[in-house]
Formats: C-alpha cells, sequence, structure tokens
C-alpha cells in the first residue's frame, strides 16, 4: 500500500474547496457511530480541517441509526426531508441522490455506514487525488475484502459486474472494486448525471461518468483492507439483477417487448419473489427550486 497522505497536508492543499463525507444508512447503528467519531476525531475541526460536512442520510432507519449518528458527531438528514417535490424513491442509489443535495460540499466522499474496518485514511486516500488534480471527477476506492474473516469478498463483482463491463465497457473493466461504496466525487461532475435508485447506482455513475467526462478523468486509491457485513448469497440474487439491467440498458440492449421493460420479477426457490426495476433519479442540475438542507 502507497504512503498514506497526511491529513494536515491535504488540509492545506484543500485551500476554499470544502469536503464532505456522506453515509447512506438504513440499520446500521452498530456500525455507524465508530465511522462518525472517527472523522470527527482525526478529520474535522478543531483536530483538522479537512472535513467540514459529515453527512448520515438515514433512510427511514427502523433501529437507532439516526441517534447513535447524532451522538458521534454527524449531522443526520431524513431521506424524506430532502426535495420531497421530487417524489417518492426508494434504495441506495436515491439515499446517494439526496446526500448531493443534503450538502454544499464541492467534493463528496461516500462511504457504507456497515463498515467495521473503517479509519481515517479512507478518506484521505479518497479525496487526495480530486485536490491533487482537477481533471479528475471520480476516485473509486480498492481493497482487499474479506468474507467470513478470510480473503475472498466481492461475489457480485466478480461473477456480474466485471465480466458485464468487460463485455460492453471494457475501457472500465481494469477498476478493482467498481461496485465498492468508497468513492469520491467532484460536486460539478456528478450533478449531471442521473443516479440508479436501486443497486445499479455504483455501475450506473462509474459509466455515466465516464462516457461524460472520459474513462481516464475516474482513477483508484488504495485503501488497504475492508470489513462489512457480508450478505448471504439470496440476498445478492436482486443486486446482481440491478446491475445487470444497469449495465445493459446502458449498452443499449432491448428489453424484450412482451415483457415489462426493465423490471422484472427474481424467482429464487424458497425465497419470496422479488421485483426489481431500473428507475432513476434525474440530474441535479436539472432539478429546479430544490433547497439545500
Amino acid at each position: 500500500m502507497a504512503a498514506r497522505p497526511t491529513v494536515d497536508r491535504l488540509a492545506e492543499r484543500k485551500g476554499s474547496r470544502t469536503i464532505a463525507v456522506c453515509l447512506p444508512a438504513l440499520n446500521e447503528e452498530s456500525t455507524v457511530g465508530a465511522i462518525c467519531a472517527e472523522v470527527r476525531r482525526r478529520l474535522m475541526a478543531p483536530a483538522a480541517g479537512l472535513v467540514d460536512d459529515l453527512v448520515v442520510l438515514d433512510d427511514d432507519s427502523a433501529d437507532r441509526t439516526r441517534e447513535v449518528a447524532a451522538s458521534s458527531g454527524a449531522r443526520v438528514v431524513r431521506a424524506a426531508d430532502v426535495l420531497p417535490e421530487a417524489g417518492e424513491g426508494f434504495g441506495k442509489g436515491n439515499a446517494l441522490w439526496k446526500s448531493v443535495a443534503a450538502t454544499t460540499a464541492d467534493l463528496i466522499v461516500w462511504c457504507d455506514a456497515d463498515l467495521a474496518s473503517f479509519e481515517a485514511h479512507y478518506v484521505t486516500a479518497l479525496v487526495e487525488p480530486l485536490l491533487a488534480d482537477e481533471e479528475i471527477v471520480l476516485v473509486k476506492g480498492y481493497y482487499e475484502r474479506m468474507l467470513h474473516g478470510r480473503p475472498g469478498g466481492g461475489r457480485t463483482t466478480e461473477l456480474m459486474a466485471r465480466p458485464l463491463l468487460a463485455q460492453f465497457f471494457p475501457e472500465l473493466a481494469h477498476l478493482r472494486q467498481p461496485l465498492g461504496g468508497e468513492y469520491a466525487v467532484r460536486r460539478r461532475a456528478v450533478e449531471q448525471v442521473p443516479f440508479v435508485q436501486g443497486w445499479g447506482v455504483e455501475v450506473g455513475l462509474l459509466i455515466d461518468l465516464a462516457r461524460r467526462f472520459g474513462a481516464d478523468r475516474i482513477t483508484e486509491a488504495d485503501l488497504g483492507v475492508r470489513r462489512h457485513r457480508n450478505r448471504p448469497l439470496e440476498e445478492l440474487g436482486p443486486q446482481a439483477l440491478a446491475i445487470l439491467q444497469t449495465v445493459l440498458q446502458r449498452s443499449g440492449v432491448r428489453p424484450p417487448a412482451a415483457g415489462g421493460g426493465w423490471s422484472a420479477t427474481l424467482q429464487i426457490p424458497g425465497v419470496a419473489l422479488r421485483e426489481v426495476s431500473l428507475r432513476e433519479r434525474p440530474p441535479l442540475n436539472e432539478v429546479r427550486g430544490a433547497p439545500v438542507l
């Protein structure tokens, strides 16, 4: 792993630019507090002046996520309170889209709220390329993923996302973690692209930003080791289908005329039927009169 940039050096380099760390969260009371506390203690004033805003975008959690995040120093925003005039949305992509509207920061760092391995260097490694090169619009984190305490995570990436990118978007096939939830974006770029509302959001943003700005303006940052809540195999099916829909739609493939468009019912024996639909939020720069919280 390359030498990590120091917080003080990056704080000096950022100048007048502002940085937000945004955590989309749904029932993450067991992990969100430690992440927020680390950001407050290591990256925000008075100890440091790198991060200006720490937002937990809560997607109607039924546990104590909001209380834990607030007590750990985050600004907690409920998804339903952001752009309510845009109508109801769903899923992680909707939370990410609303998190952009919930902050005024120039640079946004997203991290999953279920991380058990979060350290301040996740943020510093992700923002460093954006501060060093104004042409970079997206920095994807990569890491060694763990599965049940051993290397081997990223099943959906290896079995679905990577083969699809290799076939339809080979200019992006080299990225180590195309679906990773730890990445940083430049506001002026990400406001110009739509957000897939569900699990297809990461690969959708990757493709759309590459198309609009060029794949050479996307880079990676080594975050070391990542540990989070691993999902059982049956829960990965809807995620894989959403990624399939997103990539095929962006490659120009049309769904069968007799089907339901980009909507399908996933049937897994012994598991309840699951409807997976490709729905998107429009680019935020097209949303007029939208208040920033």
